[in-house]
């Protein structure tokens, strides 16, 4: 199987957003299983052949030496689910001692399961793009609405087991009127809540107003 550690395409050394309370660095896996006309790793998620793999031993290396100011790692993307031998460099970094925290869209719960199953991740923060129906115009037609509602379903469903383990997320792109935005916040189990994230355009021409807004990946420092 290869390592998934030769897609990792970007680091960011220290995050105070991306793990509410925790002072987490970030790991960026390219390759993405949608294609949101706004994503703003556009070339994380579809053009990671361009960009220079972050070696593993320098982001070791660099934990190491910080852990006691480190608490957690976040892996991101693109899409992380879809990247093979993950489990695996999670397993490498909990050897160091890190905590990890990890985002998805939910499109593979089956890879969310098995990581559970290992506990393996402290926290997944998920994303609902919106609902069920707009997923085709979310994802840039990667997405029907059957089988978005098919696997936030089964993501659904391991939140249920799982409560602590998850946090759900949404953001306000233009398409999606506030009827739409509440639509989605019922798909959520009992106790659970949908935060709300402001839309922000990427900064690329051919971006549409029609998806979520994603922070652009770190650059390893040494």
């Amino acid at each position: 199987m290869a390592s998934a550690w030769s897609r990792v395409f970007g680091f960011e050394r220290v995050s105070l957003c991306d793990w509410p309370g925790m002072n987490a660095s970030v790991i960026f896996l390219g390759g993405c299983n949608m294609h949101c006309p706004t994503c703003h790793n556009f070339n994380l998620a579809w053009h990671s052949d361009t960009m220079n793999v972050i070696p593993q031993k320098a982001i070791e290396s660099y934990l190491t030496k910080r852990a006691r100011w480190i608490d957690g790692v976040v892996i991101t993307g693109g899409e992380a689910t879809i990247t093979p031998g993950l489990v695996d460099l999670i397993k490498d970094l909990r050897k160091l001692g890190m905590p990890v925290k990890m985002d998805s869209n939910g499109m593979r719960p089956d890879v969310l399961n098995q990581l559970l199953d290992e506990d393996l991740v402290k926290l997944f923060a998920v994303d609902v793009k919106g609902p069920y129906q707009k997923y085709p115009v979310l994802t840039g037609g990667t997405t029907s609405p059957a089988e978005a509602e098919e696997n936030l379903t089964k993501v659904f469903e391991l939140a249920k087991q799982y409560p602590d383990k998850f946090l759900f997320r949404i953001t306000k792109v233009p398409v999606l009127t506030d009827e739409d935005i509440q639509e989605a916040e019922s798909y959520l189990p009992d106790g659970f809540t949908l935060k709300h994230q402001e839309y922000v355009p990427p900064r690329r021409e051919h971006a549409e107003t029609d998806s979520e807004a994603r922070r652009v990946s770190g650059d390893m420092v040494a």
